[in-house]
Order: structure tokens, then C-alpha cells, then sequence
């Protein structure tokens, strides 16, 4: 499977996967700064939270590791979770901001 496919699979499944503390998907808030895929399917995700100390960051990173890991011809994932730069609310997209009522 080609890069491209992996990486909307990949988007697709952390689409399915929600804060916690807000209802949105973290893609749509914004918490997912870098997808990166190898050449042996190996995926690399560089995520922050909306707040350093987030008490669900440890289910956060779960969800986003088992969600990641289904993605078919996904054959390894890594996370490392980033503070810089730190997340704030343009990070969000539009859709994000209008479920929220901030549009």
C-alpha cells in the first residue's frame, strides 16, 4: 500500500479518536502535528496536548496507539508527545470550532 493510502487511513483513524475533556476528534483540535511513514510502514506521530499537564494523557496516547495500530499495512507506531510549539485554539479547524460553538 502506497504512503498516501496509509496516511489517510491513518487520519481517519485518529479521527476516531476524541478528547477526553472536549468532544471533538484530537485531529480536528489539532493535537496531531506530524504523521510520518517509513518505508517498511513504520508510522511516526508527533502530538501535543491542550494542556501540559493533561490528567488523560496517558488514555490519550493509548487510544491514539491502538487506534493508529489497526490502520491495515500500518506495521509499527511510534508517539512522541511535543509541548513546542504549545497548543492553542487556531490550531483547531474550522470544523472543530464550529462543534464547539466558536465559529
Amino acid at each position: 500500500m502506497d504512503k498516501t493510502t496509509l496516511e489517510k487511513n491513518v487520519v481517519r483513524a485518529l479521527r476516531q479518536v476524541y478528547d477526553p475533556e472536549i468532544p471533538v476528534n484530537i485531529y480536528e483540535l489539532g493535537l496531531i502535528y506530524k504523521i510520518e511513514i517509513d518505508d517498511e510502514q513504520r508510522l511516526k506521530i508527533t502530538m501535543t496536548m491542550t494542556a501540559p499537564n493533561c490528567p488523560m494523557a496517558d488514555q490519550l496516547v493509548d487510544d491514539v496507539h491502538d487506534a493508529a495500530s489497526d490502520v491495515p499495512g500500518i506495521t509499527d507506531v511510534s508517539i512522541d508527545i511535543v509541548f513546542d510549539p504549545p497548543w492553542d485554539r487556531s490550531m483547531m479547524s474550522d470544523e472543530a470550532l464550529l462543534e464547539l460553538g466558536m465559529l
